[in-house]
């Protein structure tokens, strides 16, 4: 059976993920920064590992209990919401850590075996931010606007040793924790002055037209998987697929 380690695992998207490839016959290896088991199925089939990817000796320890990995899912990453000009630099530079620099660190740590394999998939998770601009969302967006380029230039470097990258790019989704995963509430981070501006984005947050459930975001990467066509971009959820229609 393949091997799939998806970072992010304990909510949301990578929980969801997890389960899917699971309930389909692979080996699922759920990385989280503080492990829990009793949130997956009881199976053989499913290791639960601590993983940080920000910190290098995490990452280093979880590939080398892991073993050999053909999908790696980058799905940990932290969420801001809130005015640029509010938004401390340390924050930011938090931000990058994790949905930049951890996404990059995690693949280069698993392209050696996936090349001398000649096989493999990486697949990115970024999101519908990088579809259209949105508001109060900069830093966020230029976090995963980064892993876009990262990851279509990585596709070309790849496909020369039979691995392939790709992207998931999934929509809102206001039942997953992403809004809990930061430690700056939004609130916090709108000045007065942002206020009169904000109170409609707010609003529409509440009730949107269209959105994404985790399901959505688990099959779109479970086709990123299967994908042998070099397709790079793959949306997830009914808005972001809506977005990237009007490309």
């Amino acid at each position: 059976m393949p091997t799939v380690l998806i970072t992010g695992s304990s909510s949301g998207y990578g929980l969801e993920t997890a389960r899917h490839f699971h309930a389909n016959g692979w080996n699922v290896i759920a990385t989280m920064r503080s492990p829990r088991a009793d949130i997956l199925p009881a199976s053989e089939r499913v290791r639960v590992l601590a993983l940080d990817v920000t910190d290098a000796a995490s990452i280093a320890d979880a590939i080398a209990a892991a073993g050999p990995i053909d999908v790696l899912v980058n799905n940990a990453g932290i969420g801001v919401v809130g005015a640029f000009e509010a938004t401390p630099m340390d924050h930011v530079r938090k931000i990058f850590q994790t949905n930049t620099f951890g996404v990059m660190a995690m693949t280069q740590a698993v392209i050696p075996q996936m090349r001398a394999r000649q096989s493999g998939v990486v697949i990115n998770v970024t999101s519908s931010v990088t579809l259209a601009p949105m508001p109060l969302a900069a830093a966020y967006t230029a976090s995963k606007m980064a892993i876009e380029g990262f990851t279509g230039s990585l596709a070309f470097e790849l496909q020369n040793f039979g691995v392939a990258a790709k992207l998931v790019e999934p929509g809102y989704a206001p039942t997953t924790r992403f809004a809990q995963n930061t430690d700056m509430r939004a609130e916090d981070l709108i000045p007065e002055s942002y206020a009169a501006f904000a109170a409609p984005i707010f609003a529409a947050f509440a009730t949107p037209a269209l959105v994404t459930k985790e399901t959505d975001v688990a099959e779109a990467v479970w086709r990123a998987a299967h994908d042998r066509t070099g397709q790079l971009r793959f949306p997830a959820g009914a808005d972001a697929v809506a977005l990237a229609g009007l490309h």
